[in-house]
């Protein structure tokens, strides 16, 4: 095995179970890159990937574009008690680029409050683009807060926690090629 075949056989005592192979996210992936293709055709999008989770996503999801799109990435912080996000965000990393008559992708991993999405969603829209659409991975509808418009969704998950394909737990298990949830001891320790 080399470095690059890390799968979920190698973090297996530390995953309760997997929710999402390698084969169902590319899968996935896939179709959202042909409708997105469809959808942007003639446009030059500028896809906007925000760190650090939606890395993985945003490189695969490109790979998989056959229409030729710029990518950019913003850092954003929401502060909130412990684990919740109270929606108060501050930007960690802002775009690179002026977005003024853009049509603007953000791309995230995952999508469970939205109170963070939406607050990016809002800063990016008064910045003057032609277009603010959003493309996520997952989406816990369970967990939503605030209603944001998602236009591509890959996969409806559990309101649990989940670690892999971008998302960490105490920033590890981002490099697994699977979605899963965690085993207690790794938490509980």
């Amino acid at each position: 095995m080399n470095g690059s075949d890390v799968d979920a056989s190698d973090m297996s005592a530390d995953l309760a179970k997997v929710l999402l192979s390698e084969d169902e996210i590319q899968a996935k992936l896939a179709e959202l890159a042909a409708r997105i293709d469809s959808d942007y055709a003639g446009l030059d999008p500028l896809l906007v990937g925000v760190l650090k989770g939606a890395v993985i996503v945003m490189a695969d999801l490109t790979r998989h574009l056959h229409t030729s799109a710029e990518v950019d990435w913003m850092a954003v912080s929401s502060y909130g008690s412990g684990t919740k996000s109270s929606g108060v965000v501050r930007i960690l990393k802002d775009l690179d680029r002026d977005i003024s008559g853009r049509h603007v992708l953000i791309v995230e991993d995952i999508v469970d409050s939205g109170l963070t999405l939406s607050w990016l969603v809002a800063n990016l829209s008064s910045r003057g683009p032609a277009s603010v659409e959003v493309c996520t991975l997952l989406r816990k509808p369970d967990a939503a807060k605030v209603e944001v418009g998602l236009r591509y969704v890959g996969f409806d998950i559990p309101n649990e926690f989940v670690v892999g394909y971008g998302l960490d737990y105490a920033e590890r298990f981002r490099n697994l090629r699977v979605v899963g949830t965690l085993a207690e001891h790794v938490y509980m320790s």
